[in-house]
């Protein structure tokens, strides 16, 4: 069982993130209308304000409708379907990339469209995904039962586009 976790640590891709996100749903961590909006440094702040000003008034087929309290920081489309928040902490278990063989199990790498994610299976079996190798971490929860994949084709060009690559400030 550990080879097979090993083994699917490494997949790379869309068709890994497409892969786990059907077979297990996906779901914002409370499905309350409010979001708690993220407390970035000054750069990472002026990054995620930019982020803003990009960002689809589509997302796998909804429309943009934010949450409360109103920011910048944070987007939603679908009444709270699929949640944004820019500026987010460093997820514990976003791994070094030169550690081998190290992470959690529940936490899989991969890339879509040229933006780099860690999913990180929750305690309530939903999913958050959050980038990496971006200047500002962005982190992004989809209600329960949505397919993620076409969330994350939906935002990469906003997030290639006012996210620099690097390391997050």
């Amino acid at each position: 069982m550990n080879s097979s976790r090993s083994r699917l640590r490494r997949l790379i891709g869309l068709p890994a993130l497409c892969l786990l996100a059907a077979a297990a749903g996906c779901s914002s961590a409370d499905g309350s209308a409010s979001v708690v909006v993220p407390r970035p440094g000054a750069a990472a702040a002026k990054l995620c304000r930019n982020l803003d000003e990009v960002l689809p008034s589509t997302v796998d087929g909804l429309r943009r409708a934010d949450p409360e309290p109103a920011s910048t920081l944070t987007a939603a489309w679908g009444s709270n379907a699929i949640i944004l928040r820019c500026g987010v902490a460093r997820p514990p278990k976003m791994v070094d990339p030169t550690v081998a063989d190290g992470g959690d199990p529940d936490a899989v790498a991969g890339g879509v469209n040229g933006v780099d994610w860690l999913m990180e299976k929750q305690d309530d079996g939903s999913y958050r995904y959050t980038t990496a190798s971006r200047k500002a971490y962005v982190e992004v929860r989809t209600e329960k039962g949505r397919d993620a994949s076409g969330v994350l084709v939906d935002l990469a060009p906003a997030l290639k586009k006012a996210i620099p690559e690097g390391l997050a400030f």
